[in-house]
């Protein structure tokens, strides 16, 4: 643990300044990420996060020197991750803002046709920055797009000053009606007066002051990992790779639902004016116990394949009986010769279920960890 204390020691290094990029909902503890890998794998090993929300574990097993690959199935806990693997030079994003910036007056019709919750939100100037951001920044395919983008996404909303928004929580995006009625009751009504060029380049300059992030052959790839880990397995069989560390925190049963939670960086991302619950498959929350168990078996199937024999398969759950005994039973089918070691509340800070919403007696997250 020298080494990942050395590395997030404050904000005294680049690498640093991105580990904790991305407010993300029900998100993996940096430290822990760190923690996990330093103690459970060596510099060159390969590593595989199947459910790699904002990629704190693949951006931990880039800075710690291994061959880190993440699938991530959330447009904005991809791009969080994406980018901070390899952002682009701050000047080339700062030029891009301005891009954007110069055109927003082409959108001030477009501001009076949105719901008036946008316009409580966002004083115009800044939603006319965010509808230009929305139609012109190739996030998908440009860097400089993407991490231009992400760092919107970051301060999308937040509290009054931290924020490009009205009065918001940052992790997470409430209702429409909600946000509204709250904003009346709190004398919120107006939004606050920003100059968003002025703002995100003060942000910027705070997270390139240091540089940008060392890591090492890492990638995240953008999708369902159901399907890519199939193509994994295969290239990985071809190049005669095996994974020492599979490390992993998957999406926890009936518990909250990711796309719901990030509706508004979802918009700005080109989704939907009014949030709608998505009937994508694996997008929304997991109500079915069959579909979560078959999500479970067919990602740690593949897995399977990939690990090495005496590799390690670190995984994070929820604590209740259903999710726990779900993850535990599919991962002994599959690594039936790894020792089973259970580690309860393994940090005392206030844990992802409690977050979520579970109000169960049965609170609280446990590591399963499978040795060999």
């Amino acid at each position: 643990m020298i080494q990942t204390a050395k590395i997030l020691k404050g904000f005294k290094t680049a690498e640093s300044r991105w580990a904790r990029f991305g407010p993300y909902y029900a998100m993996f503890p940096v430290e822990f990420a760190f923690g996990v890998i330093e103690n459970y794998s060596k510099a060159g090993d390969f590593i595989i996060d199947p459910f790699a929300g904002r990629g704190s574990s693949i951006y931990a097993g880039g800075v710690l020197g291994r061959h880190s690959l993440g699938i991530e199935i959330n447009p904005v806990g991809w791009l969080y991750g994406s980018v901070k693997l390899c952002p682009a030079d701050k000047k080339d994003v700062i030029d891009r803002l301005l891009e954007i910036y110069y055109i927003k007056n082409y959108f001030n019709k477009t501001i009076t046709e949105l719901p008036n919750f946008y316009r409580m939100c966002y004083c115009d100037e800044v939603l006319k920055f965010l509808l230009a951001a929305r139609r012109h920044l190739d996030w998908k395919r440009n860097n400089v797009d993407a991490t231009l983008m992400s760092v919107l996404l970051v301060y999308l909303h937040g509290r009054l000053g931290e924020g490009l928004s009205n009065q918001m929580k940052m992790t997470r995006a409430l209702g429409i009606n909600y946000s509204i009625e709250w904003w009346k009751r709190n004398n919120l009504e107006k939004p606050p007066k920003i100059n968003p060029a002025e703002f995100i380049i003060k942000k910027l300059n705070w997270r390139y002051e240091k540089g940008k992030p060392e890591v090492f052959d890492s990638k995240i790839l953008f999708g369902d990992c159901t399907l890519k880990l199939v193509d994994i397995v295969e290239r990985a069989k071809t190049a005669n790779i095996k994974f020492s560390l599979l490390l992993t925190s998957p999406p926890y049963c009936s518990v909250t639902d990711y796309y719901a939670d990030q509706w508004l960086r979802l918009w700005l991302l080109g989704g939907p004016v009014i949030p709608k619950a998505t009937k994508e498959k694996y997008k929304g929350r997991f109500v079915s116990k069959e579909t979560y168990y078959n999500l479970l078996d067919s990602v740690f199937y593949n897995c399977s394949f990939l690990m090495d024999k005496k590799s390690t398969i670190y995984v994070r759950t929820d604590k209740r009986d259903f999710t726990f005994n779900t993850t535990l039973t599919i991962l002994q089918k599959y690594f039936p010769e790894h020792k089973t070691k259970i580690s309860e509340s393994p940090f005392n800070k206030k844990t992802q279920t409690e977050i979520c919403g579970n109000s169960t007696k049965n609170t609280g997250e446990i590591d399963i960890i499978l040795t060999k």
